[in-house]
């Protein structure tokens, strides 16, 4: 078969597994075939560029680039439904729909109403062309490279008999699953947890990384369908045809007849939601016909032809047996009450965060309180109320802990924080404990077999001090531990040895550095390059960094002016662990930009800004986070800060573009750029 043939008919083939996957959750081949279909696919494209397509499914996992997000107007607004907590209220709807329409028989379409973030997207001739989040209603961000990660989602429709050109509707969603997990690794992080999927959802739709926006496991369903020549002229119908191209359209979505079917419709997915594989946060009821739905038309904020109905959180009363306190890795005090077991949406609660000291003399919280216990929308259960009503005579108000509970040394209080902190770094152990356990995590160091326990272990027997002791173990010690045999001893040497090749990024994220998490690892160690640098480098240095704010620099230069931080590394350093990025080729480097000081400013389209400041440094140049009368020019993309331009032309700096700068350090030049003695200028 002609290789370009055979690209198209592997796309074909590959787009329906996602279908038959993601959609119908019925993979008809293996993992392992599937993946031979991306490989052999992937393989054809780099030996065909002349076949790149933006919507082929080997794109869907994202790039690094940073491209920022520029405002789309919506063709149709998107206004907010209508809602209510009373079933009363849907019925009252149902006869406003009723009188308003002079007719008994409407029919209703009740739906679910996903919790996530909506989003509106536009197909032209069966491909998808723009994704756009529903912003302010008028306006949205252009977040399409994101969207495309998301596998349920069509890139290219199945069948016919869509319109030339249409608008689709619905929610992007985190599933239980993909929520839990990413969670379980912020937490291996030191990383802030998210409180409910939809959070999740939305900031990961929002970010920068599509590469890590298809790592995060989001999915989509959708509710409406907008556009000239629609396949049916009533709501139900037409979501139905949608299915068929390919859409992820929920099954729970029923046309009910009369207020006693939209009634029984609530009563059932109260309960029944729980089993979803997704949060959910009410019912979604709307006129069918579309003909209707343009006679009730609209009030300025929302549809008069739909309503949403939301779910009361589920909240139970139970009783506080007492508060915890307990000591995180970065030295945080974390209140905790704990209850007498409660069933809460499912599962058994006996633990519910309390957050700090604020929240607990906002609530009033006394000994042997009968305290409110709410899930809802959350995942982490959180204590919203007590009934004092029940409060024993004499009962004690429940007071923040002035001292650490693991070591005694008194608490501090950062000005403007809400967190007390114990200080006590380097001697309280689970503080040390915590660094120790996320040093060797998966996403860090990778370290098999060595857990909370055996941290445990190892620390009470003297053995493990810092995370630089855990490279001291050796097989006589191991086997010597309770309940350790010997694959488990060789597992652990193993999982030390293998972790001396891990990359150098992954280190700088395991020293466990307070507010250094993967991703500004990842930045500072392509930016810096190599551990005596990062030791080294000042605070106004660290904020040139993309993602680096003043907080962060502080910390990092905090860190490294500890002796005890420094000495660790050392060791790190001597048993063999990777302490520098990869060196670059030598073609790579030049002294074309030698003694100038560059600007970058905007979002780019052949390299991230990270990029350019490790191609600026390997050209000789030297990044600046500031403009002043010592910056050479201004490497400017698209969206480029009016502050920036302002004071730039106050300085006369000099504007330099993309193409004008690959071109400056010999570059290949993007084949739209500007022609020789062609204005340069981006404004």
């Amino acid at each position: 078969m002609n290789p370009l043939d055979r690209i198209e008919q592997l796309r074909r083939e590959i787009n329906q597994h996602n279908h038959n996957y993601y959609v119908l959750n019925s993979p008809t081949v293996s993992d392992r075939e599937f993946d031979a279909l991306m490989s052999e696919l992937q393989a054809l494209e780099n030996e065909h560029p002349e076949a790149f397509d933006p919507l082929s499914p080997t794109q869907r996992v994202g790039s690094d680039l940073t491209k920022g997000f520029t405002q789309v107007r919506h063709v149709y607004p998107m206004l907010s439904l209508g809602n209510t907590y009373s079933v009363d209220e849907v019925d009252e709807f149902i006869g406003r729909v009723q009188s308003a329409l002079g007719q008994k028989d409407v029919t209703i379409v009740g739906e679910m109403k996903y919790d996530g973030t909506s989003i509106s997207l536009i197909y032209e001739k069966g491909r998808l062309v723009r994704a756009v989040t529903r912003g302010d209603g008028e306006k949205g961000d252009d977040v399409t490279e994101n969207v495309k990660t998301i596998r349920s989602i069509p890139l290219q429709l199945q069948g016919d008999g869509y319109p030339e050109m249409f608008e689709i509707r619905g929610e992007i969603v985190m599933p239980w699953e993909a929520f839990d997990r990413l969670n379980r690794e912020r937490e291996i992080n030191g990383e802030p947890l998210f409180a409910n999927p939809r959070n999740a959802a939305s900031g990961t739709i929002k970010m920068l990384n599509p590469g890590e926006v298809a790592h995060r496991g989001l999915d989509a369903y959708f509710y409406y369908l907008l556009g000239e020549n629609l396949p049916a002229d009533n709501h139900f119908d037409n979501m139905q045809a949608a299915r068929g191209w390919g859409f992820k359209v929920s099954d729970i979505m029923t046309r009910l007849h009369g207020i006693e079917e939209v009634d029984s419709f609530i009563s059932f997915w109260d309960s029944e939601r729980k089993r979803l594989p997704v949060a959910t946060d009410g019912l979604v009821f709307k006129v069918n016909s579309l003909r209707q739905q343009l006679n009730l038309g609209y009030t300025a904020k929302s549809p008069r032809w739909a309503i949403a109905y939301k779910f009361q959180a589920e909240r139970a009363l139970t009783r506080l047996k007492f508060v915890s306190f307990e000591v995180g890795r970065t030295g945080v005090i974390t209140p905790v009450a704990n209850l007498e077991p409660v069933l809460l949406s499912g599962t058994i609660v006996k633990r519910a965060s309390l957050h700090n000291a604020d929240i607990i003399k906002t609530l009033d919280i006394h000994t042997d309180d009968m305290v409110y216990v709410e899930k809802g929308g959350e995942i982490i259960p959180k204590i919203t109320g007590v009934d004092k009503s029940a409060r024993e005579p004499g009962s004690d108000e429940i007071r923040f802990i002035s001292h650490c509970p693991a070591c005694g040394t008194e608490l501090v209080r950062e000005p403007g924080e809400a967190a007390w902190v114990c200080p006590n770094k380097y001697h309280c152990p689970p503080q040390i404990a915590g660094r120790i356990e996320h040093f060797v995590a998966r996403r860090a160091m990778n370290i098999d077999g060595i857990g909370e326990e055996t941290v445990s272990q190892l620390m009470q027997m003297g053995l493990v001090k810092d995370i630089a002791d855990l490279y001291e173990l050796n097989y006589s010690v191991l086997t010597s531990l309770d309940r350790f045999a010997e694959k488990s001893a060789q597992r652990i040497l193993a999982g030390l040895e293998s972790s001396k090749t891990v990359p150098f990024e992954r280190v700088v994220f395991a020293l466990s550095i307070p507010f250094v998490g993967e991703i500004v690892a990842r930045r500072l160690a392509r930016s810096l390059r190599n551990i005596d640098a990062l030791m080294s480098a000042t605070a106004e240095q660290l904020v040139t960094i993309e993602d680096i704010g003043d907080k962060i620099a502080e910390s990092v230069v905090g860190f490294f002016s500890e002796d005890v931080n420094r000495e660790m590394v050392e060791r790190l350093r001597s048993y063999g662990l990777t302490m520098s990025m990869p060196d670059e080729p030598e073609e790579s480097r030049s002294d074309r930009l030698a003694g100038m000081t560059i600007v970058i400013s905007g979002t780019f389209s052949h390299h991230s800004r990270d990029e350019y400041k490790e191609i600026i440094e390997a050209n000789g140049g030297k990044n600046s986070g500031s403009i002043s009368k010592k910056t050479s020019f201004i490497l400017a993309g698209e969206n480029m800060g009016p502050a920036k331009l302002e004071k730039a032309q106050t300085l006369g700096v000099r504007i330099v573009d993309e193409p004008e700068f690959l071109r400056m350090i010999g570059g290949d030049e993007p084949s739209e750029s500007k022609s020789e003695g062609e204005e340069l200028s981006l404004f």
